[in-house]
């Protein structure tokens, strides 16, 4: 049995992974006050525009149209199973419309999975599973997706907010908190657990980063940690020579990926953090 993976753009991954993995991944429309990006913009070109504009774009999930063109080839083949991995359902509507594509075309052979979580826990989530698969090359539809949910369910993402006037232009943020968490140097940091953006401390300075460390030395070992950051690979890079000993990483070694603009858009420059599996 041969398995491919679809998913869209809010997911983080390395595109040289998802090219020689044979993944494909949809495009997300961002829409910068009216100035529309249907294949959505490259990391370094979204930052510099949302810095240099102030304007707090938005962006458009992949239409039904596009997940029955991109299932096309593979409807009901006996020898292959689709399956679709997808930003959690509390946080965008794309599940909706993955279903609905499977439905008209009256597939059998996949399985739309809610991930649960986006930007690059969702990436390794995909990655985990695709591993998963390669090392499993007699495993069964039934056992893959099983393996799929087990992970799912297991995937966490802590991370540093770290410039707080986006969440505030984005209206995610009041007026009199700004004021408060900037002037006193807070740093909120979120989770991404049970589908939802969670907000599970508020640090000053070094503690932010303490914080996280002990969040992912509570981590399954047999899994690598996924460093990522948005705009700002100094965070990131800072982090891992204070921390790489402390986490049990080899810093040298370990990959780094860029949040994009789906996440970006709310969480701005600035932000780090970490995904693991517990």
């Amino acid at each position: 049995m041969k398995y491919k993976i679809i998913t869209e753009a809010s997911v983080d991954m390395p595109k040289d992974y998802a090219k020689e993995n044979d993944i494909t991944i949809l495009p997300i429309e961002v829409n910068f006050g009216g100035e529309l990006y249907p294949e959505g913009l490259p990391n370094d070109e979204f930052y510099a525009k949302l810095k240099s504009t102030g304007i707090i774009p938005k962006t458009s999930q992949p239409n039904q149209w596009k997940f029955e063109n991109a299932l096309q080839p593979y409807i009901n083949k006996e020898d292959v199973f689709v399956l679709i991995i997808v930003i959690s359902s509390d946080l965008a509507g794309t599940i909706a419309r993955a279903k609905s594509a499977v439905e008209n075309l009256g597939m059998k052979n996949v399985y739309v999975c809610d991930s649960r979580v986006t930007t690059f826990a969702e990436g390794a989530l995909i990655m985990e599973i695709d591993k998963y698969i390669k090392a499993h090359p007699d495993a069964t539809p039934d056992e893959v997706v099983s393996e799929l949910e087990r992970l799912k369910n297991s995937v966490r993402l802590v991370a540093v907010v770290g410039d707080l006037k986006y969440l505030k232009m984005g209206g995610r943020l009041g007026a009199a908190s700004y004021v408060v968490a900037s002037a006193l140097k807070i740093k909120p940091i979120i989770s991404l657990d049970g589908g939802k953006v969670n907000n599970i401390a508020k640090k000053v300075g070094e503690k932010a980063n303490e914080f996280m460390v002990e969040c992912a030395n509570k981590r399954d070992r047999r899994y690598p940690i996924y460093f990522g950051h948005s705009a700002n690979p100094k965070l990131i890079s800072d982090f891992l020579n204070r921390y790489a000993q402390a986490l049990g990483v080899d810093k040298e070694n370990t990959p780094i990926y860029e949040i994009g603009c789906v996440v970006g858009t709310h969480a701005g420059p600035n932000c780090y953090g970490m995904v693991y599996f517990v």
